[in-house]
């Protein structure tokens, strides 16, 4: 029987037996695990793409490093300033307040005794003299009781002359009468007497209250506010009327108590009238004793050199001269630093910020006057914002 030579079951390789060799090769060739790639030619352009994306990466580079030698964040930073050569000079300190015009004699009246009113003889804005007739308060019944007190007056006094006459006809008698009868004629003269001067203190005093029933001026002035009409009821709490003699005015204000050790009599002021351009010259008349606890307030007074006419609570803007003096040193308040050592300012040496301890007067002013630390010639930073000892600076006037 013919026999078949078995092979492999799968060839990785087809085998092809050549005619008149001995036997068949049966030899297989392993096929590799990896191919190898295939590599790009060197004749091809790389893409578009990929060229613009490199110089951009480069501009940027060179920008970066462009800007980098302009601003050289490396180097030390200069700062301009603004500076001052500082010099003595005049200096007023001066106190700005707000006050309003005000008589410097002014009363508001209000009666003595209550009752109706029967007549209001004056009108706002008269002019009247001390001891005018201003209002009337109904008197009928006071004047009852005047005539009371007359009667009653009147009866002591025929009762004092009827124990004279008695007594001087006991006294007459001589020693026919007795001497106990003559005693007791002398005490009842004695007893009428003192009622006389009983009921005459009554008339007397029933006749000053009678006089309060009419309201008089108590000095010459002029009615500002009448606050009543006739026939409306009052008592001893209502006010009738003020009166002010507008011939003295006054400016009165309030100066915060954190100044009020530096106003004294007589200090100079300037005035100006609220709607007026003119400044009228003025001084300190009165400064109290006391400071408002509520406001923290000191009540001040200021008077006119020369005397004004101007309506009564008229706004006025004063300026108070505190201190004036030939020659000081002065700082911008900008130019001041406050920190745990106290006030400070910066001045400029060899281009650098030095710090400066100073004494200063503190005043509301935009200036302050410098009584230490500084002297004539120095070169002040104007504005101490941002600044450290030390910083390099360029100044600039």
């Amino acid at each position: 029987m013919p026999t078949s030579q078995k092979g492999p079951a799968i060839a990785d390789k087809d085998t092809t037996q050549i005619a008149g060799s001995a036997a068949p090769n049966t030899e297989t060739h392993p096929v590799p695990a990896l191919r190898a790639l295939a590599t790009t030619p060197s004749h091809v352009v790389p893409k578009p793409g990929r060229r613009l994306w490199v110089w951009g990466v480069g501009g940027l580079l060179a920008a970066g490093l462009g800007l980098g030698m302009y601003f050289q964040p490396w180097a030390a930073k200069t700062t301009l300033v603004v500076t001052e050569i500082v010099a003595l000079a005049p200096v007023t300190r001066i106190l700005a307040v707000n006050g309003r015009i005000e008589a410097l004699r002014s009363v508001d009246l209000r009666p003595l005794v209550s009752g109706t009113l029967a007549a209001v003889v004056v009108a706002e804005g008269d002019v009247v003299a001390s001891g005018a007739d201003l209002a009337q308060i109904d008197q009928a019944t006071q004047q009852a009781v005047v005539r009371q007190a007359k009667a009653g007056l009147d009866a002591a006094l025929v009762a004092q002359d009827d124990a004279k006459a008695i007594y001087d006809r006991t006294k007459a008698l001589g020693a026919n009468a007795a001497r106990t009868v003559l005693e007791d004629a002398a005490r009842a003269i004695q007893s009428a007497a003192q009622e006389v001067v009983r009921t005459t203190a009554l008339f007397d005093q029933a006749q000053i209250q009678l006089g309060h029933f009419t309201i008089r001026a108590p000095m010459a002035g002029t009615i500002l506010v009448l606050n009543v009409d006739p026939g409306q009821a009052v008592d001893t709490s209502t006010i009738l009327l003020t009166l002010a003699d507008l011939g003295a005015l006054v400016v009165e204000t309030d100066v915060d108590e954190a100044y009020a050790t530096q106003i004294r009599l007589g200090q100079p002021a300037a005035l100006q009238l609220a709607g007026e351009t003119t400044v009228r010259d003025g001084r300190v008349s009165f400064v109290s004793q006391r400071v408002d606890e509520a406001t923290g307030g000191l009540a001040v007074k200021l008077a006119f050199d020369v005397p004004v006419t101007a309506p009564i609570g008229l706004t006025v803007t004063a300026n108070i001269v505190v201190d004036n003096r030939p020659a000081a040193l002065t700082v911008p308040r900008a130019a001041i630093m406050t920190g745990a050592q106290g006030m400070a300012v910066f001045v400029m040496a060899d281009g650098l910020a030095q710090q400066r301890p100073i004494a200063v007067i503190d005043w509301p002013a935009a200036r302050l006057i410098v009584t230490d630390g500084l002297a004539p010639g120095d070169v002040l930073i104007a504005d101490a914002a941002g600044l450290v000892d030390g910083q390099a600076v360029k100044g600039q006037p």
